[in-house]
């Protein structure tokens, strides 16, 4: 059984400060994809932006600077013709993890509760186009 003990406005005040934190480093529609993107194997940018269908050069570059100055990501230019960039994980990007699986198994809950609900409103005659353009 849970406690029920309240906390503090300090702890509150700490937890806030530290979720601002982890958005204001992880926030934004791409960071977390591109982090997922790389958890295989190092990828040049055109394979980068590949994987990730939908970002723009501009964005992808802007994403992956930030995220190596927060070093989740390094950057190894090699001397060849034309020259090669590859993107990489850190160590450090993969405490992560953990956070990803949590992140994901989410999703895929949130997913298919809307489903279900797009399918009971649909047999009760009463679609929802915001649901049914989420899913598509």
């Amino acid at each position: 059984m849970q406690s029920t003990v309240t906390p503090s406005k300090e702890e509150c005040a700490r937890a806030l400060s530290a979720i601002r934190d982890t958005l204001y480093v992880l926030g934004g529609k791409w960071k977390l994809p591109i982090i997922s993107a790389l958890l295989e194997r190092p990828l040049r940018f055109k394979e980068l932006q590949k994987t990730l269908e939908g970002i723009t050069p501009k964005i992808l570059s802007k994403e992956l600077k930030e995220l190596e100055l927060n070093e989740f990501v390094t950057r190894t230019v090699y001397a060849t013709s034309p020259v090669t960039v590859e993107y990489e994980l850190t160590p450090y990007s993969h405490t992560l993890q953990k956070v990803l699986l949590e992140l994901r198994d989410w999703g895929l809950q949130h997913r298919k509760k809307l489903k279900d609900c797009s399918k009971a409103r649909r047999a009760a005659g009463t679609p929802s186009k915001i649901i049914l353009n989420y899913l598509s």
